[in-house]
């Protein structure tokens, strides 16, 4: 095992390469994505599940399951950083699922939270996601509009539900629901 804190530049790892060499169990490598990545990590977890403590569960077993897994990162198929993502986003996602449940609240904090989620949407107006690469999909993302951007985002990171977003952004369901189908389409032919 190579514990060659050299060979990490902090900041200007390729994360496909730090997959790469957790994959021949350099532990550095995992110490260096976890730097990185786990507040980011985390923020998209916390979002998805809403608590703090189960949010940093996942990220934990997330960092356990980069590890063991590392081996099965394809880079043809995809960023190191949009897989380190997706497991986490997985994760959260089926712990939401399994543990599902509603929530009944008093019309006090029914309005709280309408106003929070209404600041909220005003504030997705602008582009809001640290998402700038140099692959293909990132100038491919640079050329839709911001608001479409970050349909995109909440849709395929936060995990959000199509009306979730449209109650978000403050848009009607269908123009979320377009907006996503357009820009996917954007994006297939952008990357063909």
């Amino acid at each position: 095992m190579t514990d060659d804190v050299a060979a990490f530049n902090p900041s200007a790892a390729d994360h496909g390469a730090l997959l790469e060499a957790c994959a021949r169990g350099e532990r550095q490598a995992l110490q260096q994505l976890y730097a990185q990545e786990g507040s980011r990590l985390l923020g998209v977890v916390l979002r998805i599940v809403g608590d703090r403590g189960i949010a940093e569960d996942i990220i934990h077993d997330a960092f356990v399951n980069i590890w063991n897994k590392a081996h099965t990162f394809d880079a043809t198929r995809g960023s190191g950083k949009t897989w380190i993502f997706s497991v986490a986003r997985h994760l959260a996602l089926n712990h939401v699922r399994t543990r599902h449940r509603e929530v009944t609240v008093d019309d006090e904090t029914a309005d709280r939270i309408d106003a929070e989620r209404a600041q909220e949407a005003e504030m997705d107006m602008q582009d809001h996601f640290d998402w700038l690469g140099h692959g293909d999909l990132d100038r491919c993302l640079a050329q839709l509009a911001p608001e479409r951007r970050n349909c995109l985002f909440h849709a395929y990171v936060d995990g959000f539900s199509h009306p979730e977003i449209a109650t978000r952004m403050d848009r009607p369901l269908g123009t979320v629901k377009a907006w996503i189908k357009r820009s996917l389409a954007a994006l297939r032919e952008c990357l063909s």
